[in-house]
């Protein structure tokens, strides 16, 4: 059972299909939704770029999914921004950050996760939860804890 004080941060590609009925893969999703309505889960954190890209798929998607930029505005002022702790990094640590990526050579898509990672670790999360737990596993060495939706919708019950 998870605290509901515990500090979760929530990447994208959850929080979108906790808020999107794609099928069978959003319903470990849909659970975590469901805690934070039922209040089993308080402190949530997500990044702004997590916001952003939220806002990019949502009017993206396919059709019977699709979002207006209306609604998707919307349901991030409504949903998103009032429930969540919404962190970025401190233009100080740009240079930092960069550093980082040479000298891990992350390169390609890799850098948004790497990004959202650095976040969430200077948010002081205990627990991430996205549906690309092995683009974080840099975490582990910082003490945060990085799963899957699907595992953290067992810890739910």
């Amino acid at each position: 059972m998870v605290s509901p004080d515990l500090p979760v941060f929530l990447d994208a590609s959850v929080i979108l299909s906790g808020l999107f009925d794609f099928g069978e893969s959003s319903k470990p999703s849909q659970k975590i939704f469901d805690a934070i309505a039922e209040k089993k889960i308080r402190r949530l954190h997500t990044a702004w770029h997590c916001c952003l890209e939220i806002l990019s798929v949502a009017t993206r998607l396919p059709g019977g999914f699709r979002l207006s930029m209306e609604d998707t505005l919307r349901l991030l002022r409504e949903e998103i921004l009032p429930e969540f702790k919404i962190h970025q990094l401190p233009p100080k640590s740009y240079q930092d950050f960069l550093l980082v990526l040479e000298r891990e050579n992350i390169g390609g898509g890799r850098v948004y996760d790497a990004h959202i990672a650095e976040i969430a670790r200077r948010a002081g999360v205990k627990i991430v939860v996205t549906n690309n737990p092995r683009h974080f596993k840099s975490l582990l060495g910082h003490g945060v804890q990085v799963l899957s939706d699907v595992e953290f919708a067992r810890l739910l019950s």
